[in-house]
């Protein structure tokens, strides 16, 4: 099978990691669903031209699997919906039309509504699985699993989402290397493909030229998948020139709250702290950095390595803290459970970020194996990268909680540094004018201070 062969040849490991994990959910459904209660849903874009072929694949090497076939070309026999609309791509149409009949598509064309439409078939059909083109990043991702029943509402299907950990990055590397046809759309600096309405060729892919006409670069030329949906038009596009109102912590500015005291919480991870092998050296020190720009810190606290532990700490911090400092727990190591804690405490899941493994792949190199990379998991949905070009990875930034990946106080004072920097551009960490105390320093104990009081 063409596909199999072109992963299998390929020296991209991080490719190849994503494309078995993706052939074994498919293959599990397919042990799980007979051919007749499985179906395909494709709309022509890049993500579900990935998984028609990677269901090829799959269902290749099922049947080798249960020794129905010798290694000859299998023909695909999955149900294949296409749910087509006037406000579609002509481009996208025609693709969908020469793909089916290339690869010999059953094709369920469906020209209501997706809902509606959906009912339908399912009356009709014994369809019980639908195999989707979801990856986390999409709107409808959020929650998602890799077998996701459907949502309230809807007709009882299971969801399969073979791609759902699968990187804008990871996509075009598919694609490219296994040389199977796409939109032509893709190759005219379209990135994310909706309607003729709302979808226009990514900006960031523009090339300049002196003809009247503007002219782009191909999708798979975009430098961070994250921007794949600029094309997308909408209010207060980014792309329109305006630029959203810095938000700090919630405050409109900060010459209105001058005379009001800004609060923080300091958690520390570590189990070593807390049996008295090491050291707590950060946690003192981000307090008085807190201190030297006008914050007071009102909690202080070191917890175990324990997700359990770590989300109570945080939820218990986060309303009624203005910022979060977390230190500890970060990294590697299977008791590394920081990322884990804080999106518990938020309620969402930990997803792999495509940014952050990027960066984590430039510092690393192939040590860096796509979702086997648990430092790359981070809470889905509420993640920032405070990007800093002293910094070798972005700090990270949950809502009101800043996570710092120092283990060491030279480390601690370099990233508290940048954060400041930060702050001048960006507002995030409201810096007051600091303020300052006095100190009578005694060598008299508490017993004889208060002995010489009382006689006074």
């Amino acid at each position: 099978m063409e596909i199999d062969k072109a992963i299998t040849e390929s020296d991209d490991k991080r490719l190849k990691t994503k494309y078995n994990n993706a052939i074994y959910v498919i293959k599990r459904a397919l042990a799980l669903y007979s051919i007749e209660e499985v179906a395909f849903s494709f709309n022509g874009g890049k993500d579900s031209t990935v998984l028609l072929h990677l269901l090829r694949a799959g269902y290749f090497l099922h049947r080798v699997e249960q020794s129905c076939s010798n290694g000859v070309q299998i023909d695909f026999p999955i149900r294949t919906i296409y749910f087509e609309s006037t406000s579609v791509f002509p481009e996208i149409n025609t693709f969908t039309y020469d793909t089916s009949k290339t690869y010999g598509l059953q094709m369920d064309i469906i020209r209501t509504d997706f809902k509606s439409g959906l009912e339908a078939l399912l009356k009709s059909k014994p369809i019980r699985a639908i195999f989707l083109g979801v990856r986390i990043g999409d709107p409808t991702a959020v929650g998602q699993e890799q077998f996701s029943p459907s949502s309230p509402g809807w007709p009882p299907f299971m969801r399969v989402n073979p791609i759902l950990d699968w990187s804008y990055r990871d996509v075009w590397a598919f694609l490219l290397t296994c040389k199977v046809q796409y939109c032509s759309l893709y190759d005219q600096g379209y990135t994310s493909i909706g309607s003729i309405y709302d979808t226009v060729p990514n900006a960031l892919l523009s090339i300049s030229s002196t003809s009247s006409k503007e002219k782009f670069k191909p999708a798979y030329l975009l430098p961070d998948g994250r921007l794949e949906r600029a094309g997308r038009v909408k209010k207060n596009s980014p792309l329109d020139g305006t630029r959203s109102p810095a938000v700090n912590n919630g405050l409109d500015s900060v010459n209105s709250h001058k005379n009001r005291m800004f609060t923080a919480s300091v958690i520390g991870v570590g189990d070593e702290i807390l049996f008295g092998t090491v050291e707590d050296q950060l946690g003192p020190l981000l307090c008085k950095k807190l201190h030297s720009i006008g914050w007071m810190t009102s909690r202080s606290t070191v917890v175990r390595n324990d997700i359990d532990s770590v989300a109570e700490e945080v939820d218990r911090c986060k309303s009624v803290s203005d910022l979060v400092f977390l230190y500890g727990g970060v990294g590697p190591l299977h008791s590394d459970v920081t990322s884990a804690g804080v999106a518990k405490a938020f309620g969402v899941r930990l997803a792999p970020d495509e940014e952050f493994e990027e960066f984590l792949r430039h510092l690393i190199g192939d040590h860096c194996t796509g979702d086997r990379n648990e430092m790359a998991q981070l809470p889905e949905g509420i993640t920032e990268l405070l990007h800093h070009e002293k910094l070798p990875v972005p700090l990270i930034k949950c809502c009101n909680v800043i996570v710092l990946s120092a283990t060491n106080a030279t480390e601690l004072e370099k990233q508290w540094d940048c954060l400041i920097e930060l702050t001048e551009s960006d507002g995030f960490l409201v810096t007051i004018e600091s303020y300052s105390s006095k100190r009578l320093t005694t060598n008299l104990t508490d017993v004889h201070i208060t002995i010489s009081c009382c006689c006074q």
